[in-house]
């Protein structure tokens, strides 16, 4: 009787300890290199809130917003390795392979409606099976980082020859930088953190980047001018190691695949919508204006030819077809 009542009680705390692991789900980390403030953080978010539903209980997403777990760079190298679940990244996945180097392209799109058009014309299905070929991960979904725009402290930008002579702080390789200086400006390297007192001491004109980035840093309280240029877009890119998608179960798999595309949509609205945010909060501290496109588009058109001869048209045929 005695040994019936330990088996049951063993049995007992087995299935409670069983329920109980159950209960509190499989840890998922979803890492970034950019802050709270990003649609990147928006967009893990909504992904773990919607597996969460459609699974309840089987997961439990732990998000690193803000390089806490590394920068970019480690965090593409992390999600290779499988020693970390997931990422939600944007520039780095680009380096990949220089084909997917089309996004560096200067005023590649009109637009957001532009960039949705291309992406659900073919675009997005080119890429993600670039990316899984040559990265050695599985893509989740592909979302936005966003337009990048220009902030300076002399003058508003509205054509070309608005950038003459200005000092500007960019990031990004030198093909970025030899756009900016066919313009005549003039590219400076300033770490991201020193932009604020470069900006306010005058070693740097002006800087280019999203508008979250701007806000986040606190730019408008030093400059004077944000001109939305668009003239880098930049996806995100939501992916998962294949080490730990091929650990998922057949229904697990599957409610990733699709959730991953279904909450497209939504993240490019939460993305358009933080940056009308961010934007209007920042007006009552500097002025912002919009730009003259098809100059933008004519100037930097020559830009385009290295690119083509050396990765071909595919990806350009996508922005082409759908730019109207």
């Amino acid at each position: 009787m005695k040994i019936s009542t330990k088996l049951g009680l063993a049995l007992l705390s087995m299935t409670f300890t069983a329920t109980a692991a159950f209960a509190e789900g499989r840890e998922v980390r979803i890492a970034s290199h950019v802050s709270e403030l990003s649609p990147l953080h928006a967009q893990s978010q909504m992904f773990a809130d919607a597996i969460n539903k459609r699974l309840p209980g089987q997961f439990d997403f732990k998000l690193f917003p803000g390089g806490q777990l590394g920068k970019e760079k480690a965090l593409m190298a992390n999600v290779q390795a499988g020693s970390i679940e997931m990422i939600n990244v944007a520039s780095g996945v680009m380096k990949l392979d220089k084909k997917l180097g089309v996004f560096d392209l200067p005023w590649l799109f009109n637009d957001r409606a532009h960039v949705q058009r291309a992406m659900k014309g073919g675009m997005e299905d080119a890429i993600r099976g670039r990316i899984e070929e040559v990265g050695g991960m599985k893509v989740i979904g592909i979302y936005e980082n966003g337009f990048r725009h220009v902030i300076n402290t002399k003058r508003k930008v509205t054509t070309p020859a608005d950038l003459d002579g200005l000092k500007i702080r960019i990031s990004g390789g030198k093909f970025r930088q030899k756009v900016f200086q066919s313009m005549g400006a003039t590219p400076q390297k300033v770490s991201w953190g020193e932009t604020f007192t470069a900006l306010q001491s005058g070693v740097v004109d002006g800087a280019e980047a999203a508008a979250y980035g701007f806000y986040e840093q606190k730019h408008y309280e030093v400059a004077k001018h944000l001109s939305a240029t668009k003239h880098v877009y930049t996806p995100s890119f939501l992916v998962a190691s294949n080490a730990f998608y091929s650990s998922l179960n057949d229904e697990q798999k599957k409610a990733f695949d699709e959730v991953g595309r279904e909450i497209t949509e939504a993240a490019y609205a939460k993305s358009a919508e933080l940056e009308a945010k961010y934007l209007k909060e920042m007006q009552s501290k500097l002025e912002v204006n919009e730009v003259d496109l098809p100059a933008f588009q004519e100037a930097t058109k020559s830009a385009y030819g290295d690119y083509i001869s050396s990765q071909g048209e595919d990806y350009l045929k996508f922005v082409r077809d759908t730019a109207k």
